[in-house]
């Protein structure tokens, strides 16, 4: 039972790391949190009955490696919005464009 729990948890810590440093590190948070859930159940089984804990101590510096890259992520990443006046200006500009172009086609019937 010890062993599903440390497989769960290495699975679960390691999904949590690798979107920790991609830019989806917000959705990084609830592996995290699954891998802490199962790294406690997995140190409990094995203070049980006594087994080594070296890949349940893994486990936990794996998330907490996660846990605070996306906390950093989180914290100093600004969402800048561009200068939307230049874009509204282009956007004229090629209307303006358009029109002249129109108006210079000459159709015949």
């Amino acid at each position: 039972m010890r062993n599903v729990f440390v497989v769960l948890g290495f699975i679960a810590s390691i999904l949590a790391v690798i979107l920790a440093v991609t830019p989806l590190f917000k959705i990084a948070y609830i592996p995290s949190i699954a891998a802490l859930v199962f790294g406690l159940i997995a140190f409990y089984f094995a203070k049980q009955k006594q087994l080594p804990r070296k890949s349940i101590q893994l486990i936990f510096l794996l998330t907490i490696i996660a846990l605070s890259l996306s906390t950093y992520k989180s914290v100093f990443t600004i969402a800048e919005v561009g200068n939307t006046e230049e874009l509204i200006q282009k956007e004229n500009e090629s209307e303006l464009d358009a029109l002249e172009e129109l108006e210079d086609i000459e159709i015949d019937q």
